[in-house]
C-alpha cells in the first residue's frame, strides 16, 4: 500500500512517517535476530532518538504555526515525493551484548520489537481513525 497517497494534513503526514519509520526498522531488527550466528555479523538498527527528537520539533511547529516543518538530519532525510530515506546504523550496545550473552542480546532485540509495533501500531490506528472521522487535532 502506497502509505504517501494516504496524506491530507500535517498530522496524516506524520502518522505516514511513523508507520514507515517503524515498518522499516522492524526488518532490520528482524534480520539483527536472524543473523546473529552468521560470521562478522554486526546488529544494525535506525537512530531511533534522532527520528523521535525531529518528530517532536515538527510537532511543536504545527502546534505554534500549524505548518509541518521536516528537518533532515544525519541519518534521516525526507524525500522530494514525501518518502523517508534512512541511514541504517550499527547498533553498538547490541553488538557488545551479542558478544558477551546472545540469550539477553534475544531478549533486547524482541524488546525492540514489542516497542516498534507497538509504536507502529498506535499510529496506524490512529491514521485509520483520522480516515475515517476526519482530524483528530487543530
Amino acid at each position: 500500500m502506497n502509505l504517501q497517497t494516504m496524506v491530507t494534513d500535517n498530522i496524516t503526514e506524520l502518522l505516514v512517517k511513523i508507520i514507515e519509520f517503524t515498518h522499516n526498522r522492524q526488518k532490520i531488527l528482524t534480520q539483527n535476530i536472524n543473523y546473529m550466528h552468521r560470521a562478522g555479523f554486526v546488529p544494525m538498527d535506525l537512530a531511533v532518538d534522532e527520528f523521535s527528537e525531529l518528530l517532536n520539533t515538527a510537532i511543536k511547529e504545527h502546534i505554534c504555526n500549524h505548518r509541518l516543518v521536516l528537518c533532515d538530519t544525519q541519518n534521516i532525510k525526507f524525500e522530494a515525493d514525501g518518502g523517508l530515506e534512512l541511514k541504517v546504523i550499527v547498533d553498538q550496545s547490541a553488538f557488545e551484548l551479542l558478544e558477551d550473552n546472545q540469550d539477553e542480546y534475544v531478549e533486547q532485540q524482541i524488546s525492540k520489537l514489542l516497542e516498534n509495533a507497538i509504536n507502529q501500531r498506535v499510529a496506524a490506528e490512529l491514521l485509520r481513525e483520522r480516515q475515517e472521522t476526519g482530524p483528530l487535532f487543530e
